[in-house]
């Protein structure tokens, strides 16, 4: 069966770039290092109060950071109580060894080139019990930069510089985790954290691997096919932008708690994209934007598939500027989404609802978002059924960079069941529990330097009644017919609202005309759960690295009723002079 693989296309132009999200994450734990370090005081704290519980974990042996993080997690447990205060009943030293590298280009030239290494710890401290403890919805700890060469001692200090201000946070939360409670009359629908089996786990070490010299030959020469192709140099005058980008990165985590557990694993994922635009001449803006995700560089696309694409993304832009608006009049009904399209809706629509997280305080949900109340009944059609399985680590020859074996909470993984015959069955859980889910299925997951959260790894979509592409178009051709109007088909989504890029107008007779500034409406939960009619064989492959790294397979979809309407948004004046004559 083929398979089509790429990156989210079509999303609005820097959500693309994963150093983006990983400069997030340093400014944020730079800014809280540099806070605690201000407040740190010299000399070691004054403990004098012994640890529930003991940390008996096998040496790391030839990991100087593990063993470093080892040795005084056991000193700290062994000290870390305030006379008169809660002792601590969970704590865990997370190191997190990050190397990043990302090029740009703009208009056929290198714009910027960056690479960063650097290291962070972060430290959780537990008050309180498994029933109820200090730990809140966001995920509390404390962050310290860590140094960048192996020295044992330095690593402890900053660990215990953490260790010191994630104590005193989890005291002052817990205080006033209490005080709260007391405040409602319904108790929590489940406990605040899960016991688990102490893992050892020790993989091998994660590099940066990318031929540098390249792929910035590579993404000069595509930000400048614009103006240098001859297939679309004749309406270059018209590109208002055109940059290409390629990112690497190369996560290597270090985890030691009081469980007993020890980890050593990490992950690699490999970017690369272009973005071009313009306007069209009534000033609507237009672009298009995508690319490819891999787990290493070899599975990014080839030079000679980037520069076709680029040429592709050019050539449909230009269709754009001289397709017709669409139609003032509002229009509901059947609606074909593409592979890529429909990994979209499920991204936006399904994942985030089946990623439990825990509900608010005083609540009785099972716990957030638009299924906290579905578990047992439809959310898809009886047709349909949905299973993440992280242990997928490849697809029909494709790495999936969403696969893991172990979480990073230490829980080994396997396949969930999440929708059965279009019943919702499951929930993907991590250490922290929901109503009747009382334990981890290992999808504890942490961003760059936060806490760990329920987040799915591969998900697939499966139909028990898969048609080929043919048999969709004719599915589709045949409720035009049926109608006795135009329908629609939709190849590519953009922007966080899921609004057509590239949206056809499809005649009874077949034809297909591109049209432009629409946006759907009720395009929702319940559009997925009774609106679907029929779903395709062939799988699309879309693939993210950030903030967790996450596959999803998903099938083209026909919807039987979707509102496409014209988007009300003002038009952008056109330039007022053309651009620079010299490149064309």
């Amino acid at each position: 069966m083929p398979v089509s693989t790429r990156r989210h296309p079509e999303r609005s132009e820097g959500s693309l770039y994963l150093p983006l999200l990983v400069a997030a994450a340093f400014s944020v734990f730079t800014i809280a290092a540099s806070a605690q370090v201000s407040k740190a005081r010299p000399g070691a704290p004054a403990f004098d109060h012994l640890f529930i519980g003991s940390f008996n974990a096998p040496p790391a042996a030839d990991d100087p950071l593990l063993t470093a993080m080892q040795q005084e997690l056991a000193r700290e447990q062994a000290q870390l109580v305030l006379p008169g205060m809660q002792r601590p009943y969970f704590m865990e030293y997370r190191l997190e060894d990050i190397h990043t590298y990302e090029a740009a280009a703009s208009y056929g030239a290198l714009t910027s080139e960056h690479e960063n290494r650097q290291r962070v710890v972060r430290v959780e401290v537990r008050i309180g019990d498994y029933a109820s403890d200090s730990s809140s919805s966001r995920g509390d700890g404390s962050l310290q930069l860590a140094p960048e060469d192996d020295d044992p001692a330095a690593l402890k200090f900053a660990l215990w510089t953490a260790t010191d201000e994630a104590y005193k946070n989890a005291l002052r939360a817990y205080a006033t985790k209490q005080a709260s409670l007391k405040q409602f009359q319904s108790a929590p629908t489940a406990n605040d954290f899960t016991p688990a089996k102490p893992v050892t786990r020790i993989e091998p070490l994660v590099t940066l691997s990318l031929d540098r010299e390249e792929w910035k030959r590579r993404i000069v020469e595509a930000s400048g096919l614009f103006a240098a192709a001859p297939e679309v140099r004749g309406f270059a005058d018209t590109v208002q932008y055109s940059s290409a980008n390629v990112t690497g990165l190369a996560v290597n985590r270090y985890t030691v708690n009081t469980d007993g557990t020890v980890l050593r694993h990490g992950y690699g994922g490999y970017a690369d994209s272009i973005s071009v635009g313009g306007q069209a001449a009534d000033g609507m803006e237009l672009g298009r934007n995508n690319g490819s995700t891999a787990e290493t560089a070899d599975g990014l696309e080839t030079a000679a598939a980037l520069r076709k694409r680029t040429i592709a993304d050019l050539l449909s832009y230009n269709d754009l500027r001289h397709a017709p608006v669409v139609d003032a009049e509002d229009y509901h009904g059947p609606v074909l989404l593409s592979g890529d399209a429909a990994a979209d809706v499920f991204n936006k629509l399904f994942v985030p609802n089946v990623e439990a997280d825990r509900p608010d305080i005083g609540t009785t949900a099972r716990t957030q978002g638009a299924y906290q109340s579905s578990l047992r009944t439809p959310v898809l059609p009886a047709f349909l059924s949905v299973v993440d399985d992280p242990t997928l680590h490849s697809f029909e020859g494709k790495s999936l960079v969403g696969a893991y074996s172990v979480d990073d909470e230490g829980e080994p993984v396997e396949p969930v069941t999440i929708v059965e015959h279009g019943k919702l069955l499951n929930f993907l859980l991590g250490r922290e529990p929901v109503k009747d889910f009382p334990e981890s299925n290992g999808h504890g997951r942490a961003a760059l330097a936060q806490a760990a959260h329920s987040r799915a790894g591969v998900i697939q979509v499966k139909s028990a009644e898969p048609l080929s592409e043919e048999q969709m178009h004719a599915k589709l051709l045949a409720l035009a017919k049926e109608q006795g109007r135009d329908v629609y088909e939709v190849e590519t989504l953009g922007g966080g609202e899921l609004m057509p890029r590239l949206l056809y107008r499809v005649s009874p007779q077949g034809k297909r005309t591109l049209v432009r500034g629409a946006v759907f409406d009720e395009l929702d939960q319940r559009a997925i759960r009774s609106g679907i009619v029929a779903a395709g064989g062939k799988p699309y492959v879309a693939q993210t690295l950030g903030p967790v790294p996450q596959t999803t397979i998903v099938p083209e979809l026909l919807f039987a009723d979707i509102t496409v309407k014209r988007a009300s948004e003002e038009q952008q004046k056109l330039p007022y002079y053309p651009p620079p004559a010299e490149r064309f």
